[in-house]
């Protein structure tokens, strides 16, 4: 690459360039099915950018609020929606009840939300609209919205009104890639440039319209609180609560049911859940842990009493109920525990045949305090249910007492309620108009001659410190920065224009490119996971992560070791994970083992444990200096001593258990396990050398060396790579001879570090075709419903829709996958498309030269995602927002051909395009363009540097 570093400003022209006139897309229309298998070599054309209008903008919801703030959509109208920030436990984006879809009733976790999408809605009322002023005033009504969304920045444009006016929305929270903490805000920005279409002077006023949402969840659970809202000094509101006591007098509380004579008295059970009595507490299983019951003993449906392990305890179902009562006080307080399922775990109250109130536990069994208000029932007769229907994971429900009071009963304090803070309306520049009632306005108002354009600024932002309980932090990062909302709003607004045009310079950044804007699209689109509830920042400065929105505890290893986003984009972020949990936290000193999920699993999944030392040197490489790895380095090469240690005869094939990402140990010869532990000595040899540790890298050199022959010699079929099973485990799940969509995964990793090969490239190249031939469809339905011997499989790709199977058996096999006495369960994954696994794949046929093909898989997940069918912004697998997904990252690193070693000052591109090519990039100093000329000059230009 040339030394010629040139610079120009991005930052001048950035606001002006996103809120020019959207265009339509060739590939962005409501039937964007094409053939795949066929290797489409449309999928390389530049094309226009897709935007979604009409039907296709039912279920857009793009993440727009900071990191790790938790999760608020912008809606394909504009419209913000989910609003999931007040720090309740969820499981999902949107929780909901199952769905049916092919004979199968599926959960949240088995694929709900993807066949059967959400659409708008959101727990408090707010708006926004714009109103044409004069008299009478009216709404402006629009006929057409197209909406494009270039994640962080979405883009909508209203068209058509019914008033001689058009707008466009540019929504952000600010997004600045290295800066962690300007890309953390709690809020979001909404811009609209009003333009006046007409041929005369017209005034119009934005409004924002809302509720006060402060205790949202709360208020339907205690009483002692007041409302708050007040009027800021530029015309805004900050809403938020107050403890009051109350002066009404308080009647005698009535103790309905305690549970203290061991029996069911006058309720009457049926079904299997509830047993012929309630549950002594001392009796539960052990695992349960404290369920804080108060009582000796508490209704529980987790009916384990006849030897049933877990899941066979959640599976029993049934149903208890309550002899008729009259409602004589103010409130129905009751202890409550077990599964969030809603409609299915719950106790409900039942009047005049109708569920009038319902609650479902927290997916905990320690019980707290729930209240129904029923001031608006008194004196009438009820009675209330407790159900379990649910036969999933947390299947059960606890009940333990029954108070009738004239006040709630408060598990903690007002201010450790999880939706107590405040939350902040106001425009740039001021407000001129502030309504402030049960439902609030903050308005501002233009006058605009004819052709002509104002913008007017919204900022909305929310401050809720304390965290949901099921998280091992106590308080959220950001109540360490700001004491309140208003301080969040006036922050932004007293940098907002940094923080607009260095956010809008990015955007710019990655669309001035030479690559397809679907590819540029989809294979950034999921760092906006990083602004859902996937993802957390405590006020101790730890970053933790589910899998997916409320699915699996622990920042779990073999997850996040797909996800190539954030250590490209937010590099600090992965680097304290090895640095203060993976190395740290995780890391058994005495062997070099880390815990796949910290504290919450204390365990080695194989395939996390390579994936933290690889991550360690893709960290070590978005470094300027070797401060950090010099920091770990004694723990980063005892993790690999650990895994050499299995490496029995030391010839680069590990032996005995190997736990994995498929939720089982595997035994035998893995081919995808190795592949990744050759990447990792490999890595580990770069690493030590870069340490001075010149013996260290001889023999993960020489381990290295050994196991890419063996690789070939013992697990290459000809074709592809396979499982050799060990004849001592005959339980263990296995691929036999199936061909495995992570088969190369090891390669795959070398290739986005820079290591070169660890396999061969002639047998690794075959593998991947043979993956694109066997497991590759244009519809997924076509192997899904001929393949014999293994069971279900969840629904990540539906029946029409394209997609790279997990794992085929062209050759025979599936019958065998299950072991003999196993875990059959888990071979379900076999029949199943997941994106985060296929975008690994199509990275590395990229890689490989086997572009059409890698683009092909890449776009099949762009196919299923498009807003016609779904949410474009929500990858799911196991939950929404699925982790695993930022994996997309990856493909782009292939196409660009980048490659960074940021102690040492480099910085080189390979583009898989002839001819002239540009690029965003983002390396250790800063961010911009690389551009390639049709005669080969190359030139950086910086936009943002740290």
């Amino acid at each position: 690459m040339s030394n010629h570093i040139s610079r120009r400003d991005l930052l001048g022209s950035a606001a002006a360039a996103a809120v020019v006139p959207l265009a339509a897309s060739s590939l962005g229309d409501s039937s964007p099915q094409i053939s795949l298998k066929s290797k489409n070599p449309k999928l390389r054309d530049r094309t226009q950018p897709e935007v979604y209008t009409g039907q296709d903008l039912r279920f857009i919801g793009m993440p727009v609020g900071g990191l790790f703030a938790g999760t608020l959509y912008l809606g394909g109208d504009g419209q913000l929606w989910n609003w999931d920030i007040f720090n309740q436990k969820k499981d999902g984006a949107v929780e909901r009840t199952n769905t049916e879809f092919m004979g199968e009733s599926l959960s949240q976790g088995t694929g709900a939300n993807y066949v059967d999408p959400v659409s708008q809605q959101s727990p408090f009322n707010q708006h926004f609209e714009l109103i044409a002023e004069g008299k009478p005033e009216k709404r402006v009504r629009f006929g057409k919205i197209n909406f494009r969304g270039e994640y962080p920045v979405g883009k909508v444009e209203y068209l058509n009104a019914d008033s001689d006016v058009e707008m466009i929305l540019v929504a952000f929270s600010p997004f600045i890639p290295l800066n962690v903490d300007e890309s953390s805000y709690p809020a979001t920005t909404l811009t609209f440039k009003i333009t006046n279409v007409g041929k005369i002077q017209t005034q119009y006023r934005l409004q924002y319209v809302t509720e006060n949402p402060v205790l949202t969840f709360t208020r339907k659970k205690r009483s002692d609180f007041k409302l708050t809202a007040e009027k800021s000094s530029t015309g805004g509101i900050l809403f938020g609560t107050s403890s009051v006591k109350s002066d009404e007098p308080i009647r005698s509380e009535i103790h309905y049911q305690d549970w203290s004579s061991g029996t069911y008295g006058n309720w009457v059970p049926s079904g299997t859940a509830f047993g012929k009595t309630p549950r002594k507490v001392s009796e539960l299983p052990t695992y349960m842990g404290p369920v804080k019951a108060g009582t000796e003993f508490v209704v529980n449906t987790h009916q384990n009493r006849n030897g049933e392990d877990v899941g066979q305890a959640d599976a029993h179902v049934g149903l208890l109920v309550s002899p008729e009562f009259i409602i004589a006080r103010n409130y129905i307080n009751m202890r409550v525990g077990g599964g969030s399922h809603k409609g299915e775990t719950c106790v409900n109250l039942v009047v005049n045949g109708k569920i009038e109130r319902s609650v479902t536990g927290h997916d905990s069994n320690e019980m707290a305090w729930e209240s129904f208000d029923v001031r608006n029932l008194a004196g009438k007769a009820a009675h209330i249910e407790v159900v379990d229907s649910f036969t999933g994971g947390w299947g059960q429900i606890s009940l333990g007492e029954v108070v009738f009071s004239d006040a709630t009963r408060a598990s903690a304090p007002l201010e450790e309620s999880h939706d107590f803070g405040t939350f902040s309306v106001e425009f740039a520049g001021g407000a001129n108009q502030t309504t402030i009632g049960g439902t609030s306005v903050v308005g501002k108002s233009v006058s605009l001659a004819p052709g002509e354009s104002k913008e007017v600024t919204l900022i909305v932002a929310w401050h809720f410190p304390v965290v949901d309980s099921g998280l091992p932090g106590k308080h959220n990062w950001y109540a360490t920065k700001w004491a309140n909302a208003g301080e969040v709003s006036q922050e932004i607004l007293s940098k907002w224009t940094h923080l607009c045009n260095t956010t809008l310079a990015w955007n710019k950044t990655w669309y001035d490119s030479t690559l397809p804007h679907w590819f540029l699209d989809r294979t950034f689109v999921n760092t906006s996971i990083l602004a859902t509830t996937t993802c957390h920042r405590f006020d101790d400065g730890r970053f933790y992560f589910w899998e997916g929105i409320g699915c699996c505890a622990g920042t779990c290893t073999h997850v996040w070791g797909y996800a190539q986003a954030i250590g490209r984009v937010f590099p600090g972020v992965e680097r304290y994970l090895r640095e203060k949990i993976d190395f740290k936290k995780a890391f058994h000193q005495e062997s070099g083992a880390i815990d796949y999920r910290a504290e919450y699993h204390q365990i080695v999944a194989h395939d996390g444990q390579c994936g933290c030392i690889m991550r360690a040197y893709r960290e070590h490489q978005m470094s300027k200096d070797n401060k950090f790895l010099t920091g770990i380095w004694p723990q980063v090469k005892k993790a690999t001593q650990y895994l050499i240690n299995q490496d029995q005869d030391r010839d680069g094939i590990l032996d005995g258990a190997q736990y994995n990402t498929l939720d089982t140990a595997w035994y035998g010869k893995i081919a995808w396990i190795s592949s990744l532990y050759l990447a990792t000595v490999k890595a580990t040899e770069a690493m030590a050398n870069a340490m001075g540790d010149k013996e260290f890298a001889k023999e993960c050199a020489a381990i290295a060396e050994s196991g890419s022959k063996q690789m070939v010699d013992q697990l290459y079929n000809g074709e592809y790579f396979i499982h050799k099973l060990d004849p001592a485990h005959p339980e263990s799940n296995n691929t036999n001879n199936g061909c495995h969509i992570d088969q190369v995964y090891g390669q795959s990793w070398a290739h986005q570090v820079g290591l070169g090969r660890i396999i061969p490239k002639k047998e690794t190249v075959s593998a991947l075709k043979a993956l694109f031939k066997y497991s590759f469809y244009d519809d997924v339905w076509e192997y899904r419903r001929k393949v014999k011997g293994i069971p279900g499989g969840r629904w990540y790709a539906a029946p029409g829709e394209p997609g790279l199977i997990m794992c085929s058996f062209p050759h025979g096999g599936a019958a065998e996958s299950v072991g003999k006495g196993g875990d059959a369960w888990a071979t379900m994954y076999f029949n199943e498309c997941m994106s985060g696994f296929e975008y690994q794949v199509g990275a590395h046929m990229i890689s490989e030269d086997l572009v059409d093909e890698g683009l092909a898989v890449v776009y099949a997940i762009h196919q299923r995602y498009h807003g016609s069918k779904r949410n474009p912004y929500n990858e799911i697998e196991c939950s929404d927002h699925y982790g695993r997904a930022m994996a997309s990252y990856g493909a782009f690193i292939s196409m660009t051909g980048f490659k960074v070693d940021g102690p040492n000052g480099k910085m080189s591109f390979s583009p898989k395009k002839s001819g002239k090519f540009r690029c965003g990039f983002i390396n250790e100093r800063g961010w911009g363009t690389y551009d390639r000329s049709s005669s080969g000059v190359e030139t950086v230009t910086y936009a943002h540097t740290v």
